[in-house]
């Protein structure tokens, strides 16, 4: 890195130095300022060329120097005289002005150390640009390495040194004398201009028709910086010393030749035997070759080798060349158009505007920059005229990159961007700028666009003109993506709305909507909805094109994905607007079809929306009671858990003890309670099994997402089964009564024979299986445990609505118990039909034991040969109807008033009774919808 910086440098010291030491002291240096060194040119390239500009006005200059070091070498006689020759060429050429000529901007000036006179900007000479490089700064400048000349400007460029010449023999009645690519200048414009008059010849007789140009015998002692260059020499100097305008074309010829062969010469000479290298070079001339010329377009073949015939006569003078066909290119005559530019009219040059688009694309970029941009721009000062410049200018644009543009175009399109006089004018100009919106948002600069362009069509959208107001609606959507959000929101969209408000004009408003709808999606959803729907309101107009705009602006809005509407938007504002609008007589059939199916679409989505929610609520709300009643439950289960078993126990013995008065069957029982404490039969194992899965499964259960509410648990009271038991056997529709028979080893019983049917919810499995009790009614079983608190044992248990001694039940689940809500057991019993005989132990056994499935009474009475055999079931659901066998209601224990007649335990629906009666009103009120709305 180190080396680099360092000899990084060391050249620029060293270009300093020679800057410093070329121009030291030198009068030039007062008003110019001179920096790098960039060509070289004239006589044996001896000028070096520095670029440079004026201090006073900035203004850019090319500053030719000659250094005196150069000449060291020579006598004091031979420098004297090299200086006279550069100096009477530099004289020479400042006196003289043309388009065709360098133009000398500073006259010469001599110091001790250098020569040295301001032009207009140079790029480099002819011979630089095709390969020779001497007195060029080291290292080569990589523009001028890589340079290489087009068709157009080799043709172009010809054709002005012809011009030049022209100039100089008919007007200024003199021979060059020293025409070569050392002398032909390319300035930053591409043009090809003249200089290095050191040895030119000015007629002895210009008022005469003849003229005659005085000519010097060649000298070959002298320095070379003091003699012509003899490669482009025509032979009449050296061989007959004789010189005429026709000399000139000659070393046209030559200069043509080196064109087009990169340089090189036609004939190389012997500087040291001149007279020798002439004399062979007159053989050549005389019998050129097509294989000689073969690199030369075909076109101008003829004529370059006329220009190089050995007798002057033959050969074309110089207003003669500027006519051959070779010349009449487009390119070239377009190029030669714009140099005459100045001398044209509005009407003239209005004309070629107008079919330059067709003939850029024909040319090479370098060449429209260089050459044609800079004359374009130049027309900008002219109001008149730009808005046919301007087309070509943005074309230009469009070719360039983003750089270029910055530099070379927006700084001359920056006043442009601001023009509004004349109005004629300033309309078109802002039609040409609408059109080519795009390109200019797309290479502008954000600071440019903020401060020119936008303000720009800010002006076209309130402009007085129709015409541009629905230009500029309509193009707007293209560039749409090229603006900044902001300048959007808050100057573009206010100014359209305006607009379409406050236009007379039916098409200006319907553009007006035209446009928002296409650059709907390039705004915030809120900012639609907050700003763009409720100005859709505002419009006073109901034509139908209005309306048909109005509901596509609402339809883009609702279908697009990053926008859509709400349904609360639709519900209380875009609805109540559009359903009135769809009837409006001004629409027709398929206007008014579009309406409806804009509304029935918002109307499905909105009820798709809102039924979607209202389910996701009540799922949610059935999760939260699911989730209350299990947290009711947890917090039960521990407390209560130890006493449930003994509980269970205690009060089947209590209740068998004091009802029923068989000794030996409390006995039988009890024996039986003992064994199943001891062993469980398979089903019961079973059971077990399957209710502590569920419980399980339950516990497993992963959390509801809504937050948890504390739920204070009900205060239990407890019930009385009594009254309860009389209002629910009221619906029972039949009876039964079998032997008395002792449970089985795998009876669950414990309680003295009796025939009571109890109910329990049982959650064995999902299904809740069914048992067959005493009563042939279907009843839910929990098995998990419970606790039942009982009167004393000389309370009657089973008594009227109005008895007293009601023992009171209260059923508290298990710890392990699963979670379903628990159920106020009630019981039944029946009348038997002899009081000597013992109680039937089968519905006990049926309610405790293994789960079997339902069997009809005719099929119990025959697998157990009981009287049950010839007993009439009633159907279900019969009210006032009794058993044949049990005849009038009979308490058990003698107590009258014991019915069996409508009664709610059996019905399916009363096994699992809520906790909270607020969920069971709730429940029954949703039902009832459903029921009623379907």
């Amino acid at each position: 890195m180190e080396s680099m910086l360092n000899k990084l440098k060391s050249t620029v010291t060293k270009v300093t130095a020679d800057v410093t030491s070329a121009v030291m002291g030198n009068p030039v240096t007062r008003e110019f300022d001179v920096g790098r060194h960039i060509a070289s040119g004239g006589n044996g390239l001896a000028w070096k060329i520095f670029d440079g500009t004026k201090k006073s006005t900035k203004q850019e200059v090319a500053v030719f120097v000659f250094d005196k070091k150069l000449i060291d070498k020579y006598q004091k006689f031979e420098k004297d005289q090299i200086i006279d020759s550069l100096r009477r060429g530099v004289q020479q050429l400042t006196r003289l002005r043309h388009p065709r000529l360098l133009t000398v901007q500073h006259p010469l000036e001599e110091s001790r150390d250098c020569l040295a006179f301001c032009t207009e900007p140079v790029f480099a000479s002819l011979a630089n640009v095709l390969g020779c490089w001497d007195n060029l700064p080291s290292p080569l400048p990589s523009d001028i390495k890589e340079y290489k000349l087009y068709d157009v400007e080799m043709k172009y460029g010809l054709l002005q040194v012809s011009e030049g010449l022209s100039f100089l023999h008919s007007s200024v009645k003199m021979v060059h004398g020293n025409i070569t690519s050392e002398n032909i200048i390319l300035n930053k414009s591409g043009a090809w201009k003249i200089m290095g008059f050191d040895f030119c010849i000015p007629s002895t007789n210009p008022s005469e028709q003849e003229l005659k140009f005085p000519c010097k015998e060649w000298d070959p002692n002298l320095p070379s910086l003091c003699l012509p260059n003899p490669e482009y020499l025509a032979p009449e100097y050296i061989l007959s010393v004789s010189c005429e305008t026709a000399s000139d074309m000659y070393s046209l010829g030559a200069v043509m030749y080196s064109v087009f062969n990169k340089g090189k010469p036609i004939f190389e000479v012997n500087k040291q035997d001149i007279y020798k290298s002439f004399s062979r070079q007159l053989d050549q001339l005389s019998r050129l070759s097509s294989g000689t010329l073969q690199n030369i377009p075909e076109e101008v073949r003829e004529h370059i080798k006329l220009l190089l015939n050995v007798a002057p006569t033959v050969r074309p003078d110089a207003d003669q060349m500027t006519k051959i066909p070779f010349f009449d290119d487009v390119g070239a005559m377009t190029l030669q158009y714009f140099d005459s530019l100045f001398q044209r009219d509005n009407l003239q040059k209005s004309q070629f505007f107008k079919g330059l688009p067709k003939v850029l694309p024909k040319l090479p970029k370098r060449v429209i920059i260089q050459r044609i941009l800079p004359s374009l721009t130049s027309e900008f000062v002219n109001p008149d005229m730009v808005p046919f410049v301007l087309p070509n200018v943005l074309l230009i644009a469009e070719e360039c990159t983003k750089e270029e543009y910055i530099k070379l175009i927006l700084p001359d399109l920056a006043p442009v961007f601001k023009q509004q006089e004349p109005i004629q004018a300033s309309n078109m100009i802002l039609l040409i700028f609408l059109q080519k919106m795009d390109l200019l948002l797309t290479k502008t600069p954000p600071d440019e666009i903020k401060n020119s362009v936008l303000p720009m069509v800010y002006r076209a959208l309130e402009a007085p003109s129709i015409q541009i107001q629905e230009l500029c609606l309509n193009i707007i959507p293209t560039f749409a993506n090229l603006i900044d959000y902001p300048s959007m929101k808050n100057a573009l969209i206010p100014r359209i709305k305006n607009a379409c408000l406050q236009t007379s004009s039916l098409a200006v408003r319907v553009n007006s909507l035209v446009c928002l709808g296409k650059i709907l999606e390039y705004l915030d959803k809120w900012f639609v909805l907050d700003d763009i729907l409720p100005f859709l309101q505002q419009i006073p107009s109901k034509e139908p094109a209005v309306l048909m705009g109005i509901l596509g602006i609402y339809k883009c809005t609702f279908t697009h994905k990053k926008l859509g509407i709400t349904k609360e938007q639709l519900a209380g504002k875009v609805l109540p607007h559009l359903i009135p609008l769809s009837i409006e007589n001004n629409l027709n059939l398929n206007q008014f079809n579009s309406f409806i199916c804009v509304i029935k679409d918002m109307l499905n989505r909105l009820e798709a929306e809102h039924k979607t929610k209202l389910e996701q609520l009540h799922v949610m709300q059935e999760q939260q009671k699911t989730l209350d009643i299990t947290n009711q439950m947890n917090v039960s289960e521990e407390a209560k858990s130890s006493s449930t078993s003994n509980q269970i126990d205690t009060v089947f013995n209590s209740i068998g003890t004091d009802l029923l008065t068989s000794g030996s069957d409390s006995k039988e029982n009890e024996l039986s309670s003992k064994q199943r404490k001891t062993s469980l039969t398979l089903e019961e194992k079973q059971k077990l099994a399957k209710e502590q899965e569920q419980a399980q499964k339950l516990k497993n259960q992963q959390p509801l997402k809504p937050q948890m509410h504390t739920i204070t648990p009900p205060v239990k009271q407890a019930k009385d089964l009594t009254e309860t038991l009389i209002d629910n056997m009221s619906s029972l529709t039949s009876h039964s009564i079998s032997k008395p028979k002792v449970a089985s080893s795998g009876s669950f019983s414990s309680v003295p024979s009796m025939g009571i049917g109890m109910g329990f919810s049982s959650p064995v499995d999902s299904t809740k299986r069914n048992m067959t009790n005493g009563l042939n009614t279907t009843i839910g079983l929990q098995t998990s445990g419970f606790s039942m608190g009982a009167g004393t044992t000389n309370q009657n248990f089973f008594s009227s609505p109005s008895g007293t001694g009601t023992a009171k039940v209260n059923i508290v689940p298990a710890p392990n118990m699963p979670n379903y809500s628990p159920v106020s057991a009630t019981s039944a019993v029946s009348q038997l039909t002899q009081q000597n005989r013992p109680a039937d132990m089968s519905s006990l056994d049926n309610l405790f034991g293994p789960q079997k499935p339902k069997v009809s009474m005719n099929q119990l009475a025959q697998q157990k040969s009981t009287p049950w055999v010839n007993q009439f079931v009633p159907p279900q659901g019969s009210p006032g109807t009794t058993s044949s066998v049990l005849g009038p209601q009979m308490n058990i224990v003698g107590q009258p008033g014991f019915g069996m007649q409508g009664n709610p335990f059996f019905n399916p629906q009363n096994f699992a009774q809520p906790t909270n009666n607020t969920m069971t009103s709730s429940s029954s009120a949703s039902n009832d919808l459903k029921d009623l709305f379907g």
